[in-house]
């Protein structure tokens, strides 16, 4: 697969929701974790100083205080650290919605949280947005490593009878094929803030809820994330690479 990815250089600051998560401590991490964690940590700084293009494997490991072959010791190019960077970003994300969803027991309601809150991320850091959903589409096994979030909060909608699909696996593609279009056209286009909520009550009314019902869970206020202490993040893992075709 060709490496060279179309990455957009990422020209705002993380979100504070997710950029207080890059200090947050993490005990128990083995050596090698805590070593691909601040290499991550640096990465995001100097993504966000000075662009992905323009970043250097040097300068990252000068932010994180080792030497650069340390750093090829942990990843081999430029491209497979963003890749964990991207990762880091959708799994941190990830587990910050379903922190805010610790009191939401409607499978529709969860469903729509998450929803809105990718698209609160194009809204929020456009250039970050562009860089996870970059990553994502050369490393597709990038959704393989967080979709079960959104699968468990489907599953739950089904049981609960708001939600009447064919076929999971279907409904799960609509989902991530209209959250990352959404995502990608606020980043690029500057939708107003009220893109999401428009696309979380389409995608219920697709998922078989009536409009008016779609409607008002979707316009529902989003819960806030909780305090960083009370919703713990794990060390970043890898961006793994889509087989290759036998063919």
């Amino acid at each position: 697969m060709d490496s060279t990815i179309g990455f957009m250089a990422p020209s705002i600051p993380l979100p504070a929701a997710l950029a207080e998560s890059l200090v947050a401590p993490r005990p128990g991490l083995l050596k090698r974790e805590r070593t691909r964690l601040q290499l991550v940590q640096a990465a995001i700084k100097v993504f966000s100083a000075r662009g992905y293009a323009a970043a250097t494997m040097l300068e990252i490991a000068a932010v994180a205080g080792m030497t650069t072959g340390t750093v090829y010791n942990h990843f081999k190019t430029k491209e497979e650290l963003a890749g964990a960077v991207a990762l880091w970003l959708a799994d941190t994300l990830c587990q910050r919605i379903s922190g805010s969803q610790a009191g939401v027991a409607e499978g529709a309601q969860r469903m729509a949280i998450g929803i809105q809150r990718y698209i609160w991320l194009a809204h929020e850091s456009p250039a970050w947005a562009l860089l996870m959903l970059d990553v994502a589409a050369a490393a597709p096994s990038l959704l393989l490593e967080i979709q079960h979030y959104a699968l468990a909060d489907m599953r739950l909608g089904i049981k609960q009878k708001s939600f009447r699909v064919p076929s999971e696996a279907a409904a799960m593609d609509v989902l991530n094929g209209a959250v990352t279009q959404a995502m990608r056209s606020v980043a690029i286009g500057g939708l107003p803030a009220a893109h999401g909520r428009e696309v979380a009550t389409c995608l219920l009314r697709a998922f078989g809820m009536e409009p008016t019902a779609a409607k008002q869970v979707a316009c529902r206020p989003l819960p806030p994330f909780p305090a960083l202490a009370d919703a713990p993040v794990k060390a970043p893992g890898r961006a793994k690479q889509p087989r290759k075709s036998s063919g």
